[in-house]
């Protein structure tokens, strides 16, 4: 099983909520060569890192290989959750649709001696490849340290609450559990979200207006408690 596999799964789920863990399209986008390939498609996102390694050399890769670190949904009917299917012009028959090129699992379109379908579930169907949640809208907010004053720029999930916004801010703050977070002097609940908090976003407003939003980034507060708390 390769690294970062087994990060991948130790990511999967947040460890505070139990909940699978929300990443950004920029977060996805790292992951984006064969020994380290993720996609999303259909608002989940998926570690296909283990199939690339299984398939090294297939020519049926290239398609997957290239849409590595990409949201790939339009190839998908999301009511189906399925791959697109059109009416073959060379056979009349319902096919799979794939403009990109046919890729692993996909039958070709004509008959073959050497087409086995006996791999099973088909990868996009799937859950083992599953490692998180794509957001649907990402933010930036800046946590600034008051005993320390050190600042640090996050761009968090809006579906992620605060104590999962914990979580992305630990590799700079190891014992960012032993501070009470604020905004605006006021405590934060940390099982709520930022809105929920009343830490609105204010993204489309600045765009409306042609302001600046870096320079009116909204900034959590972290108090030192006493304790020395490491997650």
């Amino acid at each position: 099983m390769s690294s970062s596999r087994l990060e991948s799964g130790a990511s999967k789920r947040n460890g505070v909520s139990g909940r699978p863990r929300f990443y950004s399209a920029r977060e996805v986008s790292l992951h984006n060569v064969a020994k380290d390939l993720w996609v999303s498609y259909l608002g989940k996102v998926y570690d296909l890192t283990p199939l690339a390694a299984q398939h090294s050399g297939n020519v049926l890769l290239k398609p997957i290989i290239e849409a590595a670190g990409k949201d790939i949904s339009h190839w998908f009917n999301p009511k189906t959750k399925d791959i697109k299917t059109h009416i073959d012009p060379m056979t009349g028959c319902l096919k799979y649709y794939t403009p990109q090129g046919r890729f692993l699992h996909i039958p070709p379109s004509l008959p073959r001696t050497d087409w086995d379908n006996g791999f099973g579930r088909p990868w996009w169907k799937d859950s083992s490849y599953e490692v998180g949640i794509l957001s649907t809208k990402t933010r930036f907010i800046r946590v600034i340290n008051a005993l320390t004053s050190q600042e640090q720029v996050l761009e968090v999930c809006n579906e992620e609450t605060i104590m999962e916004i914990l979580q992305r801010y630990l590799p700079y703050n190891s014992h960012a559990a032993s501070y009470t977070w604020k905004y605006n002097g006021v405590n934060l609940d940390m099982d709520k979200t930022l809105e929920e908090n009343g830490v609105h976003d204010e993204d489309e407003e600045f765009e409306e207006l042609s302001m600046d939003a870096d320079e009116y980034m909204q900034a959590l507060h972290l108090y030192f408690n006493d304790d020395l708390t490491e997650l």
